[in-house]
């Protein structure tokens, strides 16, 4: 075994020598994912836009990363000219850097306008341009694929159904597995005997400044309905820590919050969570936690998605297993009644085995194999 291994490092340190990639990443899951791929790389000069997990591994970053953390029609315009600078740019740095490859990892609108413009000033043919994290045409509309089909050489995806929606159109589309089961099946779930709720408001500052109001009221609900003895957690990411704390020492009982990479912890300690639509949800749910969704938006955008979007939920698990396991409180929905009233459910021991049972029904849909999706992304940019 140590002489395999010894041979795969070798091989993996002459086939990095000289390789230079540009890596981006525009949020919190990007940025952890980006820098697993990057240690799976050594001997890779990397430069780009990333986060603290990323320049942890050694990157140096163009300009911060949470200049891109934006979701949302109307949010995305109201940031168009800060958008508009970094994305002129990313182009800028592309085209002196010369790289062997592009590597971007969600944000596609980001990543779709910089390649666009990276490929108008006409960079050296020998670039090649690969994202990770398939866009999802299978809520806003299939036909989208034949549009990143002309822009990318290559799609990293996490789930074996979104491969056809881009193959279909010529683009070499590869199936890694989601990156968050990655370890994730090591946390099993405590005694709870603190009876911990987990509030997650979310990474992006929009959508924590909507969402932590009405946390702050479904927690005086709560103890104002006799629910005392339970334990308030928030984990926090480094782009909105300073205002979810500063926001939190107003609240009616002590709230504690731990970083981000403490939240796995957490987590498996949780009696039931309550979390922004996005990454969360999906850990949760590979970790079997009882969970209630909520997300709150810009009414146009809200509009614009109840026309748009042809998917009937918003959270993965959901998704995958085309049911409602995750109940799910959208827009107007998300208030402390509607709530209170799901949490007032997952207090019921028959309510919270049922979801448990389902959470673990949907285990085999997270993962392809034993490696990491880090690692084969990474030796599969190697092997080229």
């Amino acid at each position: 075994m140590k002489i395999g291994l010894n041979v795969e490092l070798e091989t993996r340190k002459m086939t990095t020598t000289n390789l230079k990639i540009f890596i981006i990443a525009g949020e919190v899951s990007g940025d952890v994912l980006g820098s697993k791929i990057m240690r799976e790389m050594p001997g890779v000069k990397f430069v780009g836009i990333g986060g603290k997990n990323m320049i942890n591994a050694g990157l140096n970053t163009l300009f911060p990363m949470s200049d891109l953390s934006v979701m949302g029609l109307v949010e995305v315009l109201a940031h168009a000219k800060t958008l508009k600078m970094r994305i002129n740019q990313t182009i800028d740095s592309i085209l002196n850097e010369q790289p062997d490859v592009v590597l971007t990892i969600d944000s596609p609108g980001f990543a779709k306008a910089v390649i666009q413009g990276v490929k108008k000033r006409n960079i050296s043919s020998r670039t090649k341009f690969y994202h990770v994290v398939a866009p999802q045409v299978w809520a806003w509309g299939a036909r989208r694929a034949k549009k990143y089909a002309k822009i990318f050489d290559k799609l990293y995806a996490f789930f074996d159904f979104e491969v056809p929606y881009f193959t279909k159109y010529g683009l070499n589309t590869v199936a890694v597995g989601h990156p968050i089961a990655d370890g994730l099946q090591k946390y099993t779930p405590g005694d709870n005997t603190k009876k911990t709720i987990t509030l997650v408001p979310g990474s992006r500052m929009l959508e924590v400044k909507r969402l932590l109001p009405v946390f702050q009221e479904t927690v005086d609900m709560l103890i104002r309905c006799g629910y005392s003895n339970y334990e308030f957690v928030v984990p926090v990411v480094e782009t909105t820590a300073d205002y979810v704390k500063n926001h939190i020492k107003n609240w009616s009982v002590a709230v504690k919050t731990v970083s981000g990479e403490k939240r796995y912890d957490v987590y498996a300690n949780t009696y039931f969570a309550i979390v922004a639509s996005g990454t969360v949800s999906a850990e949760l749910a590979i970790m079997h936690i009882p969970t209630i969704v909520v997300y709150k938006m810009n009414a146009l955008t809200a509009l614009l998605a109840r026309i748009i979007v042809r998917v009937k939920w918003a959270s993965l698990v959901n998704i995958l297993m085309n049911k409602t396991i995750f109940p799910e409180l959208l827009g107007k929905k998300a208030n402390p009644a509607s709530i209170m009233n799901c949490i007032q459910q997952l207090t019921l021991p028959p309510v919270r085995k049922q979801m448990i049972s389902e959470l673990k029904s949907a285990d085999k849909l997270w993962m392809r194999g034993e490696k990491s999706p880090a690692s084969l992304i990474a030796n599969d940019i190697l092997s080229k």
